[in-house]
C-alpha cells in the first residue's frame, strides 16, 4: 500500500480527499492521508509553515508521498512562496502555478526521486464545480439556485473551469455565492463534486487531471 499524505488548504479539500479520491486511489493500492494546514484557520499560510509541516511528513515516514490541495487565490505576496515575484511578472496563469510549484519543489529538496508533489489548484477548489453545471439542477432545491443565468454565462465564457479568475467578484467562489442562495463550501461543495464525478472533473480540467495521473503512477513505483 502506498501511503500519500495530501495537505490540504482547508476543510473543504479535506472532505474532497476523503471521500472522492481516497475511494478512487484505494483500488490502485493507494493510501490517502488528508490532514489540514496546520496554523491556519481554513487558509493559506505563509510558505515557510507550510514547508515546516512538509518536512515534517516526509521525514516521519521515509516511503511516504506528500503533496498539496492549496489555492492559488489565496496566495498573496505575504505568504513569501518560492518564485512568488518572478512568476507574477508571467502573463499566463498556468505558468505562473507552474513556476511556483517548481519553486516549492526546489524549497523542498527532499530525495531523488522526489516523494513531494507540489500542486496548487488553479484558481480555486470551487472551479472544479463548473465541470459540469447540469448537476446543479439536480442537487441544489429550486429555491436555492438562484443564479442559473450566471451559471450559463460562465459556462459559456470557460471552456476550461480552472481559467475561472481570481478577482473577488468573478472567482469560482463568489460565483457561486451568487448562484446557490445560502451556499455552503464544506456541504455543497463536496456534494456537488460527488455528484459530477472524479471522471469528468478530469476530463474538463486538464492541471487537475495531471495531478491526479502523478499519484495513481505512484502505484508502480
Amino acid at each position: 500500500m502506498r501511503r500519500v499524505i495530501i495537505i490540504c488548504e482547508g476543510p473543504t479539500e479535506r472532505e474532497f480527499c476523503n471521500k472522492i479520491l481516497a475511494p478512487f486511489f484505494s483500488p490502485l493500492g493507494i493510501y490517502i492521508e488528508a490532514p489540514v494546514i496546520k496554523h491556519s484557520h481554513g487558509g493559506i499560510v505563509p510558505w515557510r509553515y507550510l514547508h515546516r509541516q512538509i518536512d515534517i511528513h516526509l521525514r516521519s515516514d521515509q516511503k511516504a508521498y506528500v503533496t498539496t490541495l492549496i489555492d492559488y487565490y489565496g496566495i498573496s505576496d505575504k505568504h513569501e512562496f518560492p518564485c512568488w515575484e518572478e512568476a507574477k511578472k508571467r502573463a499566463n496563469a498556468i505558468e505562473r502555478v507552474s513556476m511556483i510549484e517548481d519553486g516549492m519543489l526546489a524549497s523542498v529538496g527532499d530525495s531523488m526521486p522526489p516523494r513531494f508533489l507540489p500542486y496548487i489548484q488553479l484558481h480555486e477548489f470551487e472551479g472544479l464545480l463548473f465541470s459540469n453545471v447540469d448537476v446543479f439542477e439536480k442537487v441544489i432545491p429550486e429555491g436555492d439556485l438562484v443564479g442559473v443565468e450566471e451559471l450559463q454565462k460562465t459556462v459559456a465564457e470557460y471552456d476550461n473551469p480552472e481559467m475561472i479568475n481570481t478577482s473577488k467578484e468573478t472567482s469560482p467562489s463568489h460565483r457561486l455565492e451568487r448562484i446557490v442562495q445560502g451556499y455552503d463550501k464544506v456541504v455543497y461543495g463536496n456534494y456537488i463534486a460527488e455528484s459530477i464525478g472524479l471522471a469528468k472533473i478530469r476530463e474538463r480540467c486538464p492541471r487537475f487531471n495531471e495531478w491526479i495521473t502523478k499519484i495513481c503512477q505512484l502505484k508502480e513505483l
